[in-house]
Order: C-alpha cells, then structure tokens, then sequence
C-alpha cells in the first residue's frame, strides 16, 4: 500500500474511533443490586441517577449500611459495562494502530 493510501486509511480509521469513543460516551448504562438500588452512568464514567427502588424500609444503621454497600456494587457493574463495551468496540483501531505502532 503506498504512502498516500496508507495515510488516506489512517484518517478514516481516526474518525471512526472517534465517532466510536463519542458513541460510548453517549451511551447510559443502568446496573442494579440487591434488587433496591439502580445506578445509571454514562459512558464517561459520570454517575448520573442513584435510585432506591420502592419499598426499601431502613430499620436501622445495617440497613443503611448495607444500602451504601448496593451503591457501590451497582455502581461497580456499571463500571464494569463501561469498560467492557469499551475494549469490545475499540479492539479494532487498538489491533490497527498497534500494528503500525501508534498504541
């Protein structure tokens, strides 16, 4: 492949990892636990909505304790799904660029 189609492929390789990474920002993913507690993130890693689903009754500090403890396990999933996806879809400019050296 000569120099000009090579870069040509390059730049169309850029833009769609870009358009990917912007994709995956974009994206809300919404784990739970416990059955009571909802976490919804954005593909940055933003936390944006913590729900406590109906009929949670705290009865006293374990429960909140335990409640704080769903938290961060849904919020864990969540991170989880953010990476996930994120290898998933960005395996094949990181196989790409790799092998040209860039990554």
């Amino acid at each position: 492949m000569n120099q000009q189609a090579m870069l040509k492929k390059v730049r169309q390789m850029q833009k769609e990892m870009e358009e990917t990474q912007q994709e995956i920002c974009e994206t809300l993913f919404t784990e739970s636990a416990g059955g009571v507690v909802s976490v919804t993130m954005k593909g940055t890693k933003e936390i944006v909505k913590i729900e406590i689903l109906d009929g949670f009754e705290a009865e006293g500090p374990e429960d909140y304790e335990m409640l704080s403890d769903m938290i961060v396990a849904a919020s864990h999933k969540c991170y989880e799904a953010v990476d996930k996806m994120t290898e998933e879809k960005m395996a094949k400019y990181q196989a790409f660029f790799g092998s040209m050296g860039m990554f």
